[in-house]
């Protein structure tokens, strides 16, 4: 489990990598649902990504 901001920003991106990866296939294979359902994921790992305060506050 990460611990620092540091760590949970390296996890965030790790999985926002993932997801863009896995949504450029959806788009590619035409896979509308599959594609709507990554781009909400996508959105809420940026939204953790980029909110104000820091996630590290939190901890």
């Amino acid at each position: 489990m990460p611990t620092n901001e540091k760590e949970i920003n390296n996890y965030l991106f790790d999985q926002l990598d993932i997801v863009e990866e896995a949504l450029i296939l959806a788009k590619k294979e035409n896979a509308r649902e599959t594609a709507a359902f990554l781009e909400r994921r996508k959105e809420k790992i940026e939204r953790k990504l980029y909110q104000n305060p820091p996630l590290s506050r939190e901890l």
